[in-house]
C-alpha cells in the first residue's frame, strides 16, 4: 500500500476538502460555520528534476501532504501554485517554468486577499520547493503589515518536522532531486518516477566551499544533488506521515492561535491573568 493510502486510513474525513471542488454555496457556508479556519494553499514549482522524476514534483509532493492533511484535520486545500520561483535552475535544463520572485510574491498575496473575500482569513501555505522561501517570505510581511485582518504563514514540508530534515539533509545541504524528495514520490506517485534512471542520478553537493551562487547546471552534471539511489517508498512514507502529521498539527493550532501581546491585553482588560 503506498503511504497516501496508509495516511488516509487514519483520516478522521471520508475526503479532502479541496476549494475548486466546491460551489459558492458551500464555500461561504463553510467560513460562516468556522470563521477561524485555517487554508492550506500548496506552493510548487515546475522545473526540471533530474533525469527520473517529473518536473512537476514540487507540486505534486505539497499538494499530497496538504490533501492528506486535509483528510485529518478538515481544513480546505485551496489549488496550488503550480509555477514559482526556479531562477537556479537555469534555462539549460528542459522543462524549467518560472515566474519572477517579485511575481511570485504578488501572487501570493492575491492569493490570501481574495481568499479573504470568501471568509477564509487563515492561510498556512505550505511550500515544496526551496527557492520558493523568498518570495514567501517577502508575501507574508507585507500581508502581516498591511493587512491586519489576516494570519499568512508558510512552512517548508523538508522543516516540518526534526526526522524530515534530517533525512532530507542527509546527503547535502543544497539538495535536489536526492534520496528524499525521490522516496517521497516513490510513496506519492510511483508511476510517474523512472525507476530505470535512478541507478546513475547520483551527483554529490557541490555547495560547501563557495562564495557564490550558481545555476544547477554549473552545480550538477544532470539537475540532480544526491543520492537518489538510496530511495525507498518506506523512507516515503515515513517522511510523507512526519510531514502531514506536522502540518495538521498547526492547522489545529493556527485555528485557536492569537496575537501573544494582543491576547495579553484582553486578559487584563478582563480581570484575568495577562501582563498589565
Amino acid at each position: 500500500m503506498s503511504a497516501i493510502g496508509s495516511t488516509f486510513e487514519k483520516a478522521a474525513n471520508p475526503a479532502p476538502v479541496r476549494w475548486a471542488e466546491l460551489a459558492t454555496p458551500e464555500i461561504g457556508a463553510l467560513f460562516e460555520a468556522r470563521p477561524e479556519e485555517v487554508g492550506l494553499v500548496p506552493v510548487g514549482a515546475t522545473e526540471q528534476h533530474g533525469p527520473h522524476l517529473p518536473t512537476g514534483t514540487d507540486t505534486i509532493l505539497a499538494s499530497a501532504i496538504c490533501d492528506a492533511a486535509s483528510l485529518r484535520s478538515g481544513a480546505p486545500v485551496l489549488p496550488p501554485v503550480t509555477v514559482g520561483c526556479s531562477f537556479g535552475h537555469g534555462t539549460a535544463l528542459a522543462g524549467t517554468l518560472s515566474l519572477d520572485p517579485e511575481l511570485l510574491a504578488a501572487v501570493i498575496r492575491s492569493v490570501a486577499e481574495w481568499a479573504a473575500y470568501s471568509g477564509l482569513r487563515r492561510l498556512l501555505f505550505v511550500n515544496g520547493h526551496f527557492g520558493n522561501a523568498g518570495a514567501l517570505l517577502v508575501a507574508t510581511d507585507h500581508l502581516r503589515l498591511e493587512r491586519a485582518d489576516l494570519r499568512a504563514g508558510f512552512i517548508g514540508w523538508w522543516d516540518a518536522d526534526g526526522e524530515v530534515a534530517a533525512e532530507v539533509f542527509a546527503d547535502g545541504q543544497d539538495v535536489h532531486a536526492n534520496q528524499a524528495e525521490t522516496s517521497l514520490m516513490l510513496a506519492v506517485a510511483p508511476e510517474l518516477v523512472h525507476l530505470d534512471r535512478i541507478a546513475g542520478a547520483d551527483d554529490p553537493d557541490r555547495t560547501g566551499p563557495l562564495v557564490f551562487r550558481y545555476t544547477a547546471t554549473e552545480l550538477s552534471k544532470n539537475g540532480v544533488t544526491g543520492m537518489p539511489s538510496r530511495a525507498t517508498a518506506a523512507l516515503g512514507e515515513r517522511l510523507l506521515e512526519h510531514a502531514v502529521s506536522a502540518v495538521a498539527a498547526r492547522v489545529t493550532a493556527g485555528r485557536a492561535e492569537r496575537s501573544p501581546l494582543l491576547e495579553d491585553q484582553a486578559l487584563h482588560l478582563l480581570g484575568g491573568t495577562g501582563a498589565p
